[in-house]
């Protein structure tokens, strides 16, 4: 737990201050975050970072994460990106005689998605202005109140399980207790600012953070439920792997800014 605490503020600070300093520092963080994550995903998958469909999987991460249109570049949509990446990956299934299959190839077009538009909707929302900042404490605020509020009313209440097997320990009333959290931190946000966000927005904000991150959670916990494994990686001592620590936040970012909820 000692080494637990010490990780969670060391890195908590460091994401915090470059969160604040933005620009290139925060989109390098989030960068290689996303480069770690997925060579993450890889292993897990047994694909070696060098294997053709992972190369091409880092391909797709990084046309999705890198701010091309800040260097006056032209990137493909993300649908001819998502496309032309798993047309690549078949094409490698033909080429290699199928020792890479179609499943494979798959994985690889998944997990591309799965990180760098994840990332890349973190990159985007902070890069809003004026008030990218904003938006960005908002979102990662209700996430960490949900997955806070989630652990201490679980442990102070929960009785009944939530997904017993997917995730053992969590709980109805401690995802309840998540998603109250969730709520109040997003009103003290408009609350704060409301000519920024009215409150109605705010709430509809905190609770699909709740739920969304609830669900980003366990979707990394049922997959590494079927891989067997206790954690993602080692980056982090005391929690695990890039994906074990932002799994919540891979799946809020975008839902925020596909439903409209965050400026794009």
């Amino acid at each position: 737990m000692r080494q637990r605490i010490i990780t969670g503020v060391l890195a908590g600070a460091l994401l915090v201050a470059l969160t604040i300093v933005g620009g290139w520092l925060f989109t390098s963080l989030l960068v290689l975050l996303a480069i770690i994550g997925f060579t993450e995903y890889a292993k897990m998958n047994g694909v070696k970072w060098s294997h053709p469909s992972a190369l091409l999987g880092y391909a797709g991460v990084l046309l999705f994460v890198l701010p091309w249109s800040e260097w006056n570049m032209d990137v493909p949509s993300e649908m001819t990106i998502m496309w032309m990446l798993a047309f690549l990956l078949l094409a490698v299934t033909v080429i290699t005689k199928n020792k890479t299959t179609i499943d494979g190839a798959a994985l690889m077009l998944l997990g591309a998605l799965y990180v760098g538009y994840g990332f890349a909707a973190m990159i985007d929302v902070r890069g809003i202005v004026p008030n990218g900042l904003f938006w960005t404490f908002l979102s990662f605020s209700c996430t960490i109140a949900s997955d806070t509020g989630a652990y201490f009313c679980g442990r102070a209440f929960g009785r009944t399980k939530l997904w017993p097997s997917i995730s053992p320990n969590k709980t109805v009333e401690g995802a309840l207790g998540g998603v109250v959290l969730s709520l109040v931190v997003a009103s003290v946000f408009s609350l704060s600012a409301p000519d920024t966000i009215d409150l109605p927005k705010a709430l509809l904000i905190g609770l699909l953070a709740a739920v969304a991150g609830q669900f980003g959670d366990l979707i990394q916990s049922a997959y590494k439920r079927v891989r067997d494994i206790k954690d993602t990686g080692t980056l982090l001592p005391g929690h695990g792997g890039v994906l074990d620590r932002f799994d919540s936040w891979l799946i809020v970012f975008p839902l925020l800014l596909l439903t409209g909820l965050l400026p794009a």
